[in-house]
C-alpha cells in the first residue's frame, strides 16, 4: 500500500468585510439570492452569484419541490442560467453562500457532490478555472477552481 496526501489550497479570510469590493458585491447579489429561495420544506435558503466574463452577475438560489429531488441547488440554478443565455461568456467567480433574515450564516455551506461535479462541468467546457467563493458570516474561503473541492472528478473520458 502507498499513502497519499491530497492538499487543498485556499484562501481564508474573517469576515465578509475583508473582501475587496468586487467580491463584496457578489456576495451582497448572493444574499438577496438566497432570501427569495423557495425552500418551504427545510427553509434552508442558499444563494450564489456567478460573475461572468461581460461583468454580468447571475444570481439563483435554491428551489425546493415536495417530490424529492426535484428541486435544484441555489449554485446551480445560476450556473445553468448562464451557460443557457450566455454560452460564450465565461464563469469567472461564483459565490455560495447560505441566508437567514437578510443576513449570511455563521458557518459555510459547502456545494453538494453534484453542484461540485456541475461546477467542474463548467469549468471543462470553458477551458478556465471558475474561482469559488464560500461565504459566511464568520469566514470566508476562496478557491482557485473546483479541482480543489472535487480533486477525483468525474469527465467524459471515462465514457469512452
Amino acid at each position: 500500500m502507498i499513502q497519499k496526501n491530497i492538499v487543498v489550497n485556499f484562501q481564508e479570510y474573517k469576515s465578509i468585510d475583508d473582501l475587496d469590493n468586487l467580491d463584496k458585491e457578489l456576495v451582497e447579489k448572493a444574499i438577496v439570492a438566497g432570501s427569495n429561495a423557495y425552500s418551504p420544506y427545510s427553509n434552508f435558503h442558499v444563494g450564489a452569484a456567478a460573475k461572468l466574463g461581460n461583468g454580468n452577475i447571475i444570481c439563483g438560489n435554491n428551489q425546493e419541490n415536495a417530490a424529492y429531488p426535484s428541486g435544484l441547488c441555489a449554485e446551480r440554478t445560476a450556473l445553468f442560467y448562464a451557460n443557457a443565455n450566455f454560452p460564450d461568456q465565461k464563469i469567472e467567480s461564483l459565490v455560495i453562500l447560505g441566508e437567514k433574515n437578510g443576513e449570511a450564516l455563521k458557518d459555510i455551506v459547502p456545494p453538494c457532490g453534484a453542484c461540485r461535479q456541475v461546477i467542474w462541468e463548467s469549468q471543462n467546457r470553458q477551458k478556465s478555472p471558475i474561482r469559488i467563493i464560500l461565504a459566511s458570516k464568520n469566514k470566508v474561503m476562496i478557491f482557485d477552481d473546483i479541482n480543489q473541492l472535487l480533486p477525483f472528478s468525474f469527465d467524459d473520458s471515462l465514457l469512452k
